[in-house]
């Protein structure tokens, strides 16, 4: 007796469609599973042998072979565990397995019979190529994110056999009215409460509106933090596609989304500065697992205190800061996972943090040191580079209160508009063929940037990323021309005054 069931396993954050053959035969009994399983894939069958007896069904005793078709694809987690059941089950002939070509099972068994979610559901039922999937009723939001299939879920595996026998209709789907599990008060951070840091508001202002990865130096408690915190609020929401690679993202490193909804807002992420660079980049021993890099796409990538990261885990964000994608290679498997995003970092002049001969009490060698943890590729790829100096006592006592968030916000969605205009997201991602297109130099320009170059201030990949920032400048002036002398002047500004802290 032969019964194959359509469902899925998660490589990286993409799906790939299994087929589960499920053969019962004569002789002694036993649960083979063959076709690549991992350890926790090969551990189903205890669980589908205990879920299956505990829910008031037959186990057949009878050899048992499963086949996770393509047996090349290596299959990992517990997300075969119902279509293992259902395929033994029809097998069994305990129900009938018509219809079961035309649908997807997809979820972890517990012995008890339980459904439990899984990793990476967005990108499972995504990659099922057939229109109706069966998921445990705790994923169904993620299920529904694509909305191209019919969805049904479950709590039970009694609830799947029960509606496959046409004995009770399917379950109903939760409410979508359920409040989403609290996690903590709403924080709102507006720039207005940033006193003075008209240089770094500035930065912080074209950092959103073009894309531009920001560096931000200055002694403890100038605001860098407090800068990086209110970015988020600046950046205009998600389109579709960028929301669905982030639910993607999301779905595979095991957050829940909250509601039906697709997450419009744009990630942010803040590691620790004792990341490793698995945790930063992905990877792992055996399931390939999205980092930080790849959290953070579309969205911010925040590193505070950046001057004690390892160097080497700094050096990592070398590669998709120029791509865009991460590539991950291990001896058993490869992913491609996507890291677009804006990179801020923050960090001290020096290890004490209070730069300037009468306040630094470190010696030359461990200010050289604490340098030298950023290489010079690293601090290349950041578009703006600025001090952050502690504001005077009448800006923090008297004066008024900058711009805020909404406004500034309002002026980001302006510039993003007209960058859309030439057909990216935003001017950072314009590629070097069509600079000379978008971002053309003129006479007057020229000389400015000849000068930058024969003092050695820019180098190859410098000139382009300041020819971006320009034109980011230019938009956010409303200028539809090419960008003025003025716009290279400041973005050669807004790159080079914090060079002799960290580079």
């Amino acid at each position: 007796m032969l019964a194959s069931i359509t469902s899925a396993c998660l490589l990286g954050i993409d799906g790939h469609a299994v087929r589960v053959e499920v053969h019962l035969t004569s002789g002694l009994p036993g649960f083979a599973i063959v076709g690549l399983p991992d350890t926790a894939c090969r551990e189903a069958r205890d669980r589908v042998r205990a879920a299956i007896a505990n829910s008031g069904l037959e186990f057949p005793m009878r050899k048992i072979t499963v086949n996770l078709a393509p047996s090349s694809l290596r299959k990992a987690g517990t997300g075969l565990d119902l279509a293992m059941a259902v395929g033994v089950l029809a097998a069994s002939e305990q129900v009938p397995g018509g219809e079961l070509d035309e649908v997807a099972f997809f979820g972890e068994l517990g012995l008890d019979g339980s459904l439990r979610p899984v990793r990476g559901m967005v990108s499972l039922v995504d990659a099922a190529p057939v229109d109706t999937v069966v998921v445990p009723t705790a994923s169904f939001a993620e299920a529904t994110v694509y909305g191209r299939h019919d969805v049904r879920c479950a709590r039970r595996l009694i609830e799947v056999v029960e509606a496959l026998r046409g004995d009770e209709p399917w379950p109903e789907p939760p409410a979508p009215s359920e409040p989403a599990r609290p996690v903590g008060p709403v924080v709102v951070r507006d720039l207005a409460e940033v006193r003075g840091q008209a240089a770094a508001r500035t930065a912080l202002e074209v950092a959103a509106a073009g894309g531009h990865h920001l560096l931000m130096v200055g002694p403890p408690g100038a605001g860098k933090t407090m800068l990086a915190g209110r970015l988020p609020g600046l950046l205009p929401p998600l389109g579709v596609d960028e929301a669905l690679a982030v639910a993607r993202i999301r779905s595979a490193v095991g957050e829940p989304l909250e509601g039906r909804e697709l997450p419009m807002a744009p990630p942010f992420r803040a590691p620790h500065h004792t990341a490793s660079p698995v945790a930063l980049t992905g990877g792992g021993t055996g399931l390939l697992r999205p980092g930080e890099v790849s959290r953070a796409s579309h969205g911010v990538l925040f590193l505070d205190e950046l001057g004690e990261f390892a160097p080497a885990v700094l050096d990592a964000l070398r590669q998709p800061l120029e791509e865009g994608v991460i590539r991950i290679t291990r001896a058993q498997a490869s992913a491609t996972f996507p890291a677009r995003f804006l990179l801020v970092g923050a960090m001290n002049p020096c290890p004490c943090g209070e730069a300037g001969p009468q306040g630094c009490t470190c010696t030359d060698g461990e200010r050289a040191r604490y340098r030298r943890r950023l290489s010079g590729p690293l601090v290349d790829r950041f578009d703006l580079r600025v001090d952050v100096d502690r504001p005077s006592a009448d800006e923090l006592l008297r004066g008024a209160p900058g711009e805020s968030t909404a406004v500034v916000a309002a002026r980001v969605r302006e510039a993003r508009a007209r960058a859309s205009t030439r057909g990216v997201a935003c001017n950072a991602h314009i590629p070097r063929r069509r600079l000379d297109e978008l971002c053309p130099v003129t006479p007057d320009t020229e000389r400015v940037l000849e000068g930058a170059l024969a003092g050695g201030r820019l180098s190859a990949r410098g000139l382009d990323r300041v020819r971006r920032v320009a034109r980011t400048l230019a938009d956010l002036d409303g200028h539809e021309g090419p960008a003025t002398r003025d716009h290279v002047s400041m973005a050669l500004v807004l790159r080079s005054q914090p060079l002799a802290a960290a580079a």
